[in-house]
């Protein structure tokens, strides 16, 4: 064989990626930058982080990725013709590789403007097992299925409803959802009884959680004469906000439940207090109890799709009936007057975030993904070449 044609290699520059996916900082955008920051300094990874603006955007919080180093943009987000416009100008500027669309409705945007601009591959990533899917928008999405390389589901049970909205099987699979496990690496150093013995809720204020549940939770334990102080760690929605501190007042829980909005030390409060709940209408791979798990919280979650993948029950947490007030009182009374049975939780809790829920093994499963894709577009050389002497 000559040797000049066997030492012909494919262009190695960096493999450009574009995550595009709501500017609202819920959890899908916590996973989009997690996998940048993941490539950050990979030199074999070039990539831009594109946010769809929302009222809950946060310069701050954009202003603080970009000291990262991270690329970012903002595009409109006051119609999808908008949307789909920046974003289309963005991607025929940089010129990616790949266009990863997280979440709904961003997929559906973000892959019209992909398709535009002409991007080689387009990823669409779910992050929840119910998503607000009108006909017509299902419609849309299996059409841009024919077009997408991968259809990634954030965990076992995302994965399977996709395959019940009827996209194509053999482009579907799973990718569970992941955390940075070294913000958690002390949690072993503080044993649960040295604890706060209180709950902290790390969720958004939105329509898919139920901050409502728990506090009902709350004010029945308080007539048992058990007072837990709750500490409310997220932003969201000033609507839903003004609800939750509504019903707060109401209940007169005034003194036991904090609004802390959006906290940038949550490994921190995570390790300080015993119990970690999330109460919730539905998830993909709510984030939230990884890392109580890998902060070695006692965990209860609602008995939803979602978080019945991620606890079992009995055995490393505790799962509730959703919106069942009176069934998460009981959980938490028994975690809190349980101190030995609630280590145990805890302790097989934290392992099992240990071996399945890191976000190196999440950003490694993402990265085999992309490069199987940039070498399915590497074109081979012709056989009467490769023959030549």
């Amino acid at each position: 064989m000559n040797s000049s044609l066997a030492a012909v290699a494919p262009c190695q520059r960096p493999l450009k990626v574009v995550h595009f996916v709501t500017g609202g900082f819920t959890g899908s955008t916590k996973v989009a930058i997690d996998l940048i920051r993941a490539v950050k300094n990979n030199p074999a990874f070039s990539t831009m982080l594109v946010l769809r603006k929302k009222s809950s955007t946060d310069p701050e919080r954009i202003q603080q990725l970009q000291s990262e180093g991270i690329s970012l943009k903002v595009v409109a987000g006051w119609s999808h013709l908008a949307t789909i416009v920046e974003l289309l100008r963005i991607c025929r500027e940089y010129q990616p590789d790949i266009l990863v669309t997280h979440g709904f409705s961003e997929h559906l945007w973000g892959r019209y403007a992909g398709l535009l601009a002409r991007v080689p591959h387009l990823i669409h990533v779910e992050h929840n097992s119910r998503e607000r899917y009108t006909p017509l928008r299902l419609l849309q999405a299996r059409w841009l299925a024919h077009y997408t390389d991968k259809i990634i589901g954030c965990s076992e049970g995302v994965r399977s409803r996709l395959l019940e909205l009827g996209f194509p099987a053999h482009k579907i699979m799973a990718i569970n959802n992941g955390i940075q496990l070294t913000d958690y690496i002390n949690a072993d150093t503080a044993p649960l009884a040295e604890r706060i013995p209180g709950i902290i809720m790390p969720a958004r204020f939105a329509k898919q959680k139920d901050h409502a549940t728990l506090i009902r939770a709350i004010a029945l334990l308080r007539e048992k004469n058990i007072i837990v102080p709750v500490f409310f760690a997220g932003a969201g929605s000033a609507r839903h906000i003004a609800k939750a501190k509504k019903l707060v007042d109401e209940l007169q829980l005034n003194e036991q439940i904090h609004f802390a909005g959006h906290c940038g030390n949550l490994p921190f409060l995570l390790m300080r207090h015993q119990i970690c709940v999330l109460s919730t209408h539905y998830e993909g791979m709510p984030l939230a109890l990884a890392e109580g798990m890998a902060a070695g919280c006692a965990v209860i979650g609602s008995a939803v799709s979602g978080v019945q993948e991620m606890i079992n029950h009995g055995s490393d947490g505790l799962l509730v009936k959703a919106q069942c007030a009176h069934a998460m009182a009981d959980a938490i009374e028994i975690l809190l007057q349980n101190s030995t049975y609630a280590q145990i939780l805890a302790q097989q809790g934290r392992q099992r975030a240990l071996t399945e829920f890191s976000l190196t093994r999440m950003a490694h499963t993402y990265e085999q993904v992309f490069f199987g894709l940039q070498e399915a577009s590497i074109p081979t050389l012709p056989k009467q070449l490769l023959l030549e002497n």
